[in-house]
């Protein structure tokens, strides 16, 4: 069964990522406590485990230096294990009572460049940095609530010129 494995929010842009057990999401503000909720088609980030795990592979480091790139160095607000994630607008994440509509792929920025180098490009294929989402359906969520995945679209390719 897919479930929710990790939450944790940024009070501002740049400040350190705060793991927590439980969060209150609103329909206009995102998960409380976190900046994004101000940004309406990008309020919460969810990262897949086994993408993390994916993108981590890419790099070539120690089985040790690997693991100790916590999932929280990608700054996402969830992490799921066991749900694969929609890779299309549209889609929709549901978090025990809480739903999320998937905006599109997160793309990652600088900062997974200055956390470890190469993990930048590891992330930016095939959506491995997870998914922006805006909230349908408003509530609580909690680290090992069930995770379901009710609509998933087709699977946008972005093709280039």
């Amino acid at each position: 069964m897919a479930e929710l494995i990790g939450l944790a929010i940024r009070p501002a842009r740049k400040a350190p990522m705060e793991t927590l057990n439980a969060v209150d999401v609103t329909a206009d503000g995102g998960l409380a406590g976190d900046h994004a909720g101000k940004y309406p088609d990008r309020m919460v980030t969810i990262l897949d485990e086994a993408a993390w795990h994916a993108a981590l592979s890419d790099l070539e480091l120690p089985t040790e230096r690997r693991d100790a790139l916590d999932w929280t160095v990608r700054r996402a607000n969830l992490l799921t294990r066991g749900a694969a994630l929609p890779r299309a607008k549209g889609g929709v994440v549901q978090v025990g009572d809480v739903q999320f509509e998937v905006t599109g792929q997160t793309w990652p920025c600088k900062q997974m460049e200055e956390a470890q180098t190469g993990l930048l490009k590891a992330l930016a294929k095939d959506w491995r940095g997870g998914v922006t989402c805006r909230v349908l359906v408003p509530g609580e969520i909690a680290v090992g609530d069930p995770v379901s995945i009710p609509v998933s679209p087709p699977e946008m390719v972005r093709r280039l010129p």
